[in-house]
């Protein structure tokens, strides 16, 4: 009789998709239909919950990728599943023009998760840098485009993490000399970027979720 929320874990984030969805509804007015494209490690647990969350509300979901970071097959197969009786579409590609074109939301999260060690960064810069989120990403969606991510952003050179990288790897990898990773300044700074709405709406659905389960 007592609930449990799943808050976090290595798989799955079920908390932060309430608040990112609720995010949505603001921005564009509803759900179903919406053109959302997850950018970066989509077999993490964002992509994970991401994925799900968008086939069981009818949206169009595409995780762009580089293939050895898909999301697993089975997962993809009941998400399928779930998208035949809500209308949803679930699409893999490594295409980034491909995948993001027309799209209304573009989300992304960090390339190396926590807990994960950091000789995991050299390798995830190399995979991921192709993917970074950048003018031209957002210039390729639609005009009135949502960038999104779940925080904390690695996008300037303020943190230890993203000085690091700049020193360690900026000079092999351009698009990071600035300690920009997963998203680039610009957009992050942008007219496009709702990412403080969000992290505001994880209060206000936590909330919800408490209510809903403990409340009288």
């Amino acid at each position: 009789g007592v609930p449990v929320w799943n808050g976090l874990t290595d798989e799955y984030h079920p908390t932060q998709i309430l608040a990112d969805w609720l995010t949505i509804i603001e921005q564009k007015g509803h759900l179903k239909g919406i053109n959302f494209t997850y950018v970066g490690d989509a077999q993490n647990n964002m992509g994970n919950s991401l994925m799900i969350g968008a086939a069981k509300m009818g949206m169009n979901f595409t995780a762009l990728a580089p293939k050895a970071l898909w999301p697993n097959k089975e997962l993809v197969a009941t998400c399928q599943a779930i998208a035949k009786e809500t209308g949803a579409t679930i699409r893999l590609t490594e295409d980034v023009k491909e995948g993001t074109t027309n799209a209304d939301v573009l989300y992304t999260d960090v390339w190396v998760s926590m807990g994960e060690p950091k000789e995991v960064w050299d390798k995830r810069v190399k995979m991921l840098a192709p993917y970074q989120v950048n003018m031209d990403m957002i210039r390729n969606a639609k005009e009135d485009v949502t960038f999104m991510h779940c925080l904390p952003a690695f996008h300037d050179v303020k943190t230890d993490v993203g000085r690091d990288i700049s020193e360690k790897l900026g000079a092999q990898y351009p698009q990071v000399k600035n300690g920009e990773m997963e998203v680039t300044d610009e957009v992050f700074e942008s007219k496009y970027s709702k990412v403080f709405d969000e992290a505001e709406n994880r209060m206000h659905t936590i909330k919800a979720v408490m209510l809903a389960t403990i409340g009288g």
